[in-house]
């Protein structure tokens, strides 16, 4: 795997631990809202991942939006399915989420020659 992808999981993965080992009531379910959030419902899981692939560009978090790609990867949508989300998010946030659209390009390509 790409040092990309393999050093935001392994940090990613280590926060979360540290994060859910103080036993945080509150941070406990809002980490499960999240992860019920994006199960299958009236839309399917695709469309939740693009939506917060959106959201996530939008508010310009870096580690959202490599989560979001990652999971998008994953299950199976297209590059040009993420790119057109992208492209909505970089037309309603403007031109300051190009630096994250770049690295989510990069991103993306890391997932990609990991194949």
């Amino acid at each position: 795997m790409s040092d990309i992808v393999n050093e935001f999981n392994a940090y990613r993965s280590k926060m979360n631990d540290k994060i859910l080992a103080d036993n945080n009531k509150v941070i406990k379910r809002i980490f499960n809202l999240d992860t019920n959030a994006y199960a299958e419902g009236a839309l399917d899981i695709k469309t939740k991942e693009l939506l917060g692939l959106v959201a996530s560009t939008v508010l310009r978090c870096d580690d959202c939006i490599k989560y979001h790609m990652e999971t998008s990867y994953k299950i199976g949508l297209k590059k040009e399915e993420v790119v057109e989300a992208l492209s909505i998010a970089t037309l309603v946030g403007g031109t300051i989420v190009i630096p994250h659209l770049r690295r989510a390009y990069e991103f993306w390509d890391a997932l990609e020659a990991n194949k």
